[in-house]
């Protein structure tokens, strides 16, 4: 199938997830109009490096334009909640001001979840990583989340880096993605304490 990109570094989106933007460039803005006029979809992916024209990974997820606000000059503040993930196939020669590539859906998890074990590990290691980071949680809301709205959630809005972040999104079940979290936040926190740098963004 062929889908309209918006290849923006740091941002993932899961299936069942949304992902609010606020699209201001023309080629964007175009993008948007082209998708309002036809299926409402757009493919969020990720460049391999923060620069124009950038080779992009090869998985990203379509999202479907749930909410829609048009500004006077023509910007857009939008709401894509993900459908489903894709592989890039080849990126296609667009006429069009944005990239388009053909691509095929990745099938996920019938019924996703994690085993008890599991789901304690992470939200000890979580626990751990916010107090480091100095993040203020209401862990009686995380506790009340289904395994897959606070696995994929954590993972759309961690604050990694590009290869890390993809790597979640590449993680093909839940039980993988929830490991990789696992050992991300004890890495990203550990090297964090240890040398006083930044190494989130």
């Amino acid at each position: 199938m062929r889908i309209s990109i918006f290849p923006l570094p740091g941002a993932i989106l899961f299936p069942g997830m949304q992902l609010p933007l606020h699209i201001f460039e023309p080629r964007y803005r175009a993008m948007v109009q082209d998708a309002l006029a036809r299926d409402r979809r757009i493919g969020m992916i990720q460049p391999q490096r923060a620069e124009e024209g950038a080779p992009l990974f090869q998985i990203g997820c379509l999202g479907k334009i749930v909410e829609v606000e048009a500004l006077d000059d023509g910007r857009f503040n939008l709401v894509l909640e993900g459908e489903a993930r894709f592989r890039v196939l080849r990126e296609l020669d667009a006429i069009t001001p944005f990239r388009q590539v053909e691509a095929e859906l990745l099938a996920e998890e019938t019924h996703p979840a994690l085993a008890p074990v599991e789901r304690a590990s992470f939200e000890r290691e979580a626990r751990r990583f916010a107090d480091v980071q100095g993040y203020v949680v209401d862990w009686d809301a995380v506790t009340r989340l289904d395994d897959v709205s606070l696995i994929d959630g954590v993972s759309q809005i961690a604050p990694f880096d590009l290869a890390a972040k993809q790597a979640l999104l590449e993680a093909d079940t839940l039980a993988q993605r929830c490991e990789l979290l696992v050992q991300l936040m004890q890495f990203f926190g550990r090297r964090d304490s240890d040398d006083g740098r930044v190494t989130l963004q």
